[in-house]
């Protein structure tokens, strides 16, 4: 492929059933759905789309019956991973037709997809009941086989919980519990290009290993940009958002931020004159 690819991450979609407003407030259904025929339209397309976590509210069968036939509607394949509002049985019985996900929830739902000019590595960092993050010792020892078999290969890691500390205090009162031993697996590897993350509703980076953490914004609900140690757990309907993640080996790996919605505009910076006065 000499043409760009392309690499859409939305994350967060917390998706209700029965048309419930989440928490009361949030449609979730509509902004997928705005989502969905947002990403359809991009010229150029994305090649494929990632999800990074908390596809639904409450991990119920459901939640996730609403889900799968709106992700249907992408006109190029999905990867997903699960966050800790989902729950692994439920999740992996509405998506049995995504062939590169496990065929038990006995255990984490990590996978590899090596179809693609970007190795995708999926890692579930849930805590079944949980808030916080983590990778047990036996994922941290897969992971670090994974990447061995292909150092060559340029590579994503898909998971949900960011593996540092954000700075939003009530996100981070349960942290990713073992980020060192992670950070550690990266380092060995220098052809990690970059973790794609969601969980904290904003976008936002961080060194990690020798590579980049890239948090995706929510596809609906944002948390609210509150640095006080004392914050409360608000959210608030700033404009949704996505990451595009432009991959081209002569280049590297950019990341676009994105917004979904209709905004004034385009407008030109030029006429005929040259620069518009």
């Amino acid at each position: 492929m000499n043409r760009p690819f392309l690499v859409a991450q939305i994350s967060d979609l917390h998706l209700k059933a029965g048309q419930r407003l989440t928490y009361g407030v949030v449609d979730t259904l509509g902004a997928l759905r705005r989502a969905v025929d947002h990403l359809n339209a991009s010229q150029p397309r994305p090649d494929i789309v990632v999800i990074s976590g908390d596809l639904v509210d409450f991990g119920r069968a459901d939640e996730y019956a609403v889900l799968h036939p709106e992700l249907a509607r992408l006109h190029m394949p999905c990867y997903l991973v699960p966050g800790n509002h989902d729950t692994r049985g439920p999740l992996l019985e509405a998506f049995r037709d995504h062939p590169y996900l496990p065929a038990s929830a006995d255990g984490p739902l990590d996978w590899v997809v090596d179809d693609h000019p970007l190795r995708l590595i999926g890692l579930d960092s849930t805590i079944p009941g949980g808030h916080g993050g983590q990778l047990l010792d036996s994922q941290l020892h897969w992971l670090d086989a994974q990447l061995a078999l292909r150092p060559d290969a340029p590579t994503l890691l898909i998971l949900h919980h960011p593996p540092f500390i954000s700075g939003i205090g009530h996100m981070d009162r349960e942290p990713f519990i073992n980020a060192a031993a992670l950070e550690h697996v990266v380092a060995r590897h220098p052809q990690v290009e970059r973790l794609l993350c969601g969980h904290l509703h904003r976008p936002m980076q961080r060194r990690f290993g020798g590579s980049l953490s890239c948090v995706c914004p929510g596809t609906s609900h944002q948390i609210v940009l509150d640095l006080q140690e004392a914050a409360p757990a608000h959210f608030n309907l700033e404009p949704a958002g996505y990451l595009l993640h432009r991959w081209q080996a002569q280049q590297g790996l950019i990341s676009h931020n994105g917004v979904f919605g209709d905004y004034p505009g385009p407008y030109p910076f030029y006429d005929a004159h040259g620069l518009i006065d």
